[in-house]
């Protein structure tokens, strides 16, 4: 979540879990799949502690590329 994107926290939580199913089906050393998984392991089980949470408003770039694009293409 950026300063210039709002994603609602149920879309965000909806997008990451999207994001992680396909980084499952990526090569073992992907970049996107790296984060994820250090991502989840930093917040083990807790949603506050995930990057879409990010406290200085940035969260996770990927979710943040994901609902861009969509919001482009509805």
């Amino acid at each position: 979540m950026t300063a210039d994107i709002d994603i609602p926290r149920e879309i965000a939580i909806k997008l990451c879990e999207e994001i992680q199913i396909e980084n499952k089906g990526k090569g073992r050393f992907s970049l996107e799949r790296l984060q994820c998984w250090g991502c989840l392991k930093h917040a083990n089980g807790d949603v506050e502690k995930m990057c879409l949470a990010n406290v200085r408003g940035e969260g996770c770039n990927l979710i943040n590329k994901r609902y861009k694009w969509q919001q482009e293409h509805k």
